[in-house]
């Protein structure tokens, strides 16, 4: 096709795309045999109008003129006559006779019939520019009718040139490789058609006719660059050498440089290692030129382009050398440093856009600008001793422009300063300026607003020797912080920096600043976590990379990176030592069951619920190859073992191991056998054997090579008792994991660790881990002493292989944890859960730790401005502790029933305690002694309480009977009525008590007579709370149908159905004033109500949470009012302080674990006492 007629239809592509449909216009093209029925098919294929049209403008573009007339044609007679009058003056003319495939020499071409001519131009002086005309005339002119003396100056050759083209050559293609000015240009302009490369799109300014400019990408993608060298040198993309992928990411995608050195290594084919090294050095003048490149080095065709720009550009140019890597910046960034109008910046910036030397991108209405990574490198390398002044000036600019202010996200160039100032200062070697930017609790919380706080941890690593001028303590402190606190401060709302600081150390560099701040704004809301001196952090790093569920997560091999995957369909590849995100991928069409880095790090596989397993490069996230013969849902991937050799095992529901070579399309083996699900599968350290587990209740050992089974263990044989058959058992083998030297290897099934001899397959030993939840996942360390499993109950524990006994016990998650995988040299391991977070453990530092565990049933007095506080501990004991100091009064001796419930006397000289036998007991505090035990009930007892007397004990278990004890006297009343469990009770005046129960049931009880006063038929569900107002007239009961109710004591009488939530109501209180209700629901949503009217007066909620997110992070268990009935307190997945006035939030208290079942909170409402679902006790104190 010619190139005028080209030239017409790519000009109006889009218009014919929007307007045509294709059916009736292939037709007429067919019927004119320019479209084949193969083509046609081709174009029906495409999903959508606009699609179909644009494939088929491809395929004309790809024939002649004859398909051109065809198209045009077609447009005219289906009623396109707009469209065709667009392409009108395009249509080709009909020639005649026979062309030339070739003329003297000359590339010819279909379009250019007159030949096409190559002319390398470069930069020139005009004797050079003379001599280069002199050859061009002189190839033109060999036939001998046209034989002239070589032009002797520009003007006679550029009129000899003009003669040859019109009458020898019409209709030819003149090629101008590497145009550098303009002036040169003007002298080859002669009416032909003329093709030119520059790096300068100005060159083009001075020459007439019209100009159609083809924009070129800047880089060539990672495959692309291989073809490229495999070309050079003669070989197969697949046997190049192992430095050949290094080779292309060091030429960062430059078509320049990887020409450069694909020639260099045609002619030098040993020196691969010699060059990726010169690259890697900055070296550009040791890469010397090929035969077939006009520079004498790499720095010299960089170096070049900057030495045409007049000398005041220059020094603009110079202070790019500072610009960080792959970052587009916008023109107010330029602007603050040049200290000038935005349309002067553009001007100039415009000027290095036209000549190659810098690239931009229009973002919307603003412009932001790039340079290429090896540019950068070359500028670096110039301006190596100028660098720390450039990056003080720009540190500079900065401070004059904002001064004491921070940018705003509303303004341009905000997100640079956030990303990039403290790499300025670092550059400048600012160090006092440095710390007080990054010790600075108004920076990190407006830059982990903006970015999250992965790239501020990053920083702190990154720039450590600069920050640690005496000492590296201040430092670790903030990135301490950063880390343990990255999984909040990721989230929406975005929490308060000052609360999260306050529950720091005390002699944290972040608590003292935090605490600055809380003195300095007084109207805010801030509380003291007065007893935080016992907690402990054993984790290092906690990331919330997904937006669900994480089902596994594995280190690389060098230990650098982590790669992860979960619910939410992405793989995600962070770096282990700041969380900061280095890939996702939104890998798969459902869930990602697992993923696995190879031996070398270069690859992630990925398996999934959709059937499919892939393999992706781990640094640049591009698919290598994806596995479909799987046809249920594939639950495990794993590499083997060696570098070098990519072989991957995997497992399915479909009850097959399949191995893979990434070399090969299709799998190497299928090993079949299993009879079930196989749940997971791992080579063996030499990796000669697999192993799978399955949940028919075996282990098996296969040879990786034939896949041929070679022994099985059947696990269900050990959980069966003395009177069943195998067959009667049921075991889902979930995990296993071998030794280091092979010998040995771990399997887990319900609650039991396995160990087996692998040449023998006979038990060694076995643990029965936990009697309440399942071992979900479990790793050997790499030193063959330790494992490490994951429970279902939230937690990891750590145990001694060979000496049977548990090391440690990680509390941290507040869901199920689902994997656990030590770091290739044991001193670091990693758990994921349910509740979307990854944590990141050191080994030593965990086993040093006690597992002390609080249970979340507990009782306080306020007394004399002290908390006390009577706690269950590790369930075996109870402890009485001072809230304020943090110290235990008294500790009983261990107990043989766990103790369930407890309570506190009002004059602290008694407590009593529940236990899981039934067993109530009565003890002195003074001393811990035991007064008095009562085998009450034969189920577990749930609550007990002191009378105001302290001589009568009431309680309840799971049964439908509360029992009155007067423990002095030996004493019991029973009140029976309820007709199925107690939920709760609490103590009235005249010895009276209200209960309720899960009948749907409230009853007023006399416990002297044991007789029912009064009976409520509340709730066609369970009743789950009750309250009572402050004057005694009224109560209020919650339950599961959604609702609650105000109630007369006089009347027994309902006053008001209040039927506004949308789940659970499972607590409700009073207001001091006798006007409020509180009521809170299962959906985390908490509503206030006029006790007078039923009318709903407040919402309670955050204004924005997370996808996902439950609203209170959970249930909302308790609320309680403070004494003027202007602020409300409630307890669920966190802690939370309402306006009740607005039903605004004031603060945010975000405990460690959640499910914080209860608050207490002293009568000035200025201490709050809780525990949550890790056992963490915690005090606090209004600020």
């Amino acid at each position: 096709m010619d190139v005028k007629s080209r030239n017409y239809l790519l000009m109006n592509r889009q218009a014919l795309e929007n307007d045509i449909k294709t059916s009736y216009i292939m037709d007429r093209m067919i019927s004119d045999e320019v479209l084949t029925l193969q083509e046609e098919e081709r174009v029906k294929q495409q999903n959508t109008r606009k699609e179909r049209a644009a494939m088929l403008i491809n395929i004309i573009l790809t024939k002649d003129n004859n398909s051109y007339r065809s198209f045009y044609n077609a447009l005219l007679h289906e009623g396109y006559r707009d469209l065709a009058a667009l392409l009108q003056d395009g249509i080709p003319a009909v020639s005649s006779g026979n062309r030339k495939s070739s003329m003297d020499g000359m590339t010819s071409y279909d379009c250019f019939p007159g030949g096409v001519h190559w002319i390398s131009v470069g930069k020139q002086d005009k004797a050079g520019l003379l001599i280069k005309l002199q050859n061009l005339c002189s190839r033109l002119e060999h036939d001998s009718a046209f034989s002239q003396r070589p032009p002797l100056n520009i003007e006679e050759a550029k009129d000899r040139l003009r003669l040859l083209m019109l009458r020898k050559y019409p209709r030819s293609l003149l090629v101008l490789d590497d145009i550098w000015d303009s002036w040169v240009l003007k002298a080859f302009d002669n009416q032909c058609q003329v093709l030119i490369t520059s790096r300068d799109r100005s060159v083009t300014d001075a020459v007439a006719g019209n100009k159609y400019e083809v924009h070129v990408e800047s880089g060539l993608a990672h495959e692309k660059g291989l073809e490229i060298l495999s070309l050079f040198v003669n070989m197969k993309i697949s046997d190049l050498p192992e430095q050949a992928n290094s080779l292309v990411r060091e030429c960062k995608g430059s078509p320049l440089v990887i020409s450069l050195i694909g020639a260099l290594l045609r002619d030098f084919p040993s020196r691969w290692e010699y060059y990726l090294r010169q690259l890697q050095n900055k070296q550009f003048r040791r890469i010397r030129k090929s035969s077939s490149y006009d520079y004498e080095a790499l720095d010299e065709a960089m170096s070049i382009s900057v030495e045409q720009l007049d000398d005041n550009y220059k020094d603009y140019y110079k202070d790019l050398s500072i610009l960080p890597k792959d970052v587009k910046v916008p023109t107010k960034v330029l602007c603050i440093l040049w200290d000038m109008e935005t349309e002067e910046v553009e001007d100039i910036l415009q000027e290095f856009v036209n000549k190659s030397l810098l690239f931009c991108d229009r973002n919307g209405k603003s412009f932001h600008y790039y340079l290429h990574d090896l540019q950068l490198d070359f500028l670096t390398e110039k301006n190596r001793n100028q660098l720390q002044d450039l990056h003080k000036n720009i540190v500079n600019q900065y401070k004059k422009y904002y001064k004491l202010n921070t940018p705003v996200l509303s303004q341009e160039d905000c997100m640079y300063w956030y990303n990039f100032l403290a790499y300025h200062m670092a550059g400048a070697k600012m160090q006092q300026e440095l710390r007080d930017l990054m010790f600075s609790l108004d920076w990190i919380k407006a830059k982990t607003e903006l970015v999250g706080p992965a790239h501020l941890i990053h920083e702190y690593v990154e720039y450590s020797s600069v920050l640690d001028q005496k000492d590296s303590t201040v430092r670790e402190n903030f990135q301490e912080f950063l880390s343990l606190n990255g999984h909040l401060l990721g989230r929406q709302p975005f929490p308060d920096i000052i609360q999260l600081g306050l529950c720091q150390p005390e002699t944290s560099e972040v608590y003292q600043q935090a605490r600055l701040h809380a003195q300095r704004e007084t109207g805010t809301f801030y509380l003291e976590w007065i007893n935080k001196k016992s907690l402990k952090n054993l984790y290092r790093l906690v990331v919330r990379p997904h937006r669900d569920a994480v089902y596994h997560a594995c280190f690389s091999k060098d230990r650098q990176r982590i790669a992860s995957c979960g619910a939410d369909k992405t793989l995600q590849v962070f770096k282990a030592e700041s969380g900061e995100r280095l890939l996702e991928i939104n890998a798969h069409d459902d869930e990602i069951l697992c993923c696995a880095f190879s031996a070398d790090g270069e690859f992630v596989a990925t398996c999934s619920s959709d059937k499919k397993v892939k393999v992706w490069n781990s640094r640049t996230g591009q698919c290598r190859c994806v596995y479909e013969e799987h046809s249920e849902q594939v639950n495990c991937c794993q590499f083997n073992n060696k570098s070098g050799q990519y072989r991957l095992a995997t497992c399915s529901n479909d009850t097959f191991i399949k191995i893979w070579d990434l070399n090969e399309k299709y799998c190497r083996n299928t090993m079949i056998g299993h009879e079930n699900s196989v749940n997971h599968c791992r080579f063996s350290p030499n990796d000669e054997y697999v192993a799978s587990c399955s949940t028919d209740g075996t282990v098996k050992l296969w040879e990786a090579r034939s896949g041929n089974e070679l022994k099985s263990i059947e696990i269900k044989d050990f959980f069966k008792n003395a009177d069943e058959q195998p067959d009667d058992v049921e075991v889902l083998v979930k995990c296993c994991s071998w030794s280091r030297n092979g010998n040995m290897i771990l399997v887990v099934a319900k609650n039991k660790l396995l160990l087996f001899d692998t040449n023998t397959c006979g038990l060694l030993t076995q643990v029965i881990v936990s009697h309440h939840s399942t071992i979900q996942y479990c790793d050997f360390c790499p030193g063959d002493e330790l494992v490490a499993v994951a429970l279902s109950h939230c937690s990891v524990e750590l145990w001694n292989i060979k000496s049977l006994s548990k090391v440690a016990y990680c509390r941290g998650h507040m869901s199920w944890v689902h994997c656990v995988t030590f770091s290739p040299d044991g001193s670091l391991f990693l758990t994921s859960s349910d509740d979307q977070t990854i944590r990141i453990w050191e080994t030593k530092k965990v086993c040093k730790s006690s597992d002390a565990v609080l249970k979340s049933e507990l009782d306080v007095v306020f007394h004399n401005g002290e908390a006390m506080i009577l706690a269950i501990y590790n369930q075996k004991y109870l402890q009485l502790i001072n809230g304020n100091t943090d110290s235990v009064i008294m500790k009983t001796a261990a107990q043989e029933s766990p103790i369930s419930c407890c309570c506190l006397s009002e004059d602290l000289k008694f407590a009593a305690f529940g236990q899981e036998s039934g067993t109530i007991k009565v003890l002195q505090l003074s001393d811990g002694k035991v007064l008095k035990s009562w085998e009450a009930y034969r189920t577990s007892v749930q609550r007990c309480r002191f009378t105001p007397d302290c001589q009568t004990l009431i309680s309840s278990a799971h049964d439908s009977v509360i029992q009155v004890w007067n423990w002095q006297l030996s004493e019991c009343v029973f009140l029976r009525g309820h007709k199925e469990a107690i939920k709760d009770f609490r103590l009235l005046e005249n010895s009276k008590i209200l209960s309720w129960s899960f009948d749907g049931t409230v009853k007023v009880w006399n416990i002297t007579t044991g007789s029912p006063e009064k009976d409520f038929a509340c709730h066609g569900g369970a009743v789950l709370s009750c309250a009572v107002s402050p004057d005694g007239s009224k109560f209020s009961s919650a339950s599961a149908d959604k609702t609650a109710k105000i109630w007369s004591f006089e009347s027994s009488s309902v006053l008001h159905e209040l039927k506004d939530h949308e789940a659970c109501v499972r607590c409700c209180t009073f207001s001091p004033n006798n006007k409020l209700l509180a009521t809170g629901d299962d959906k985390g949503e908490i509503r206030i109500w006029d006790v007078l009217t039923g009318a709903l007066l407040h919402f309670c909620s955050p204004v924005t949470v997370d996808e996902g997110e439950p609203t209170h992070g959970g249930w909302v268990t308790d609320l309680s009012f403070s004494p003027d009935s202007e602020m409300l307190v409630s307890s669920g997945g966190y802690l939370k302080w309402w306006n009740v006035t607005t039903g605004e939030s004031l603060q945010t208290f975000y405990t460690n674990g959640t499910n914080l079942k209860s608050i207490h909170v002293s009568p000035n409402f200025k201490v709050y006492v809780t525990v949550d679902n890790l056992g963490i006790l915690y005090v606090l104190q209004k600020f």
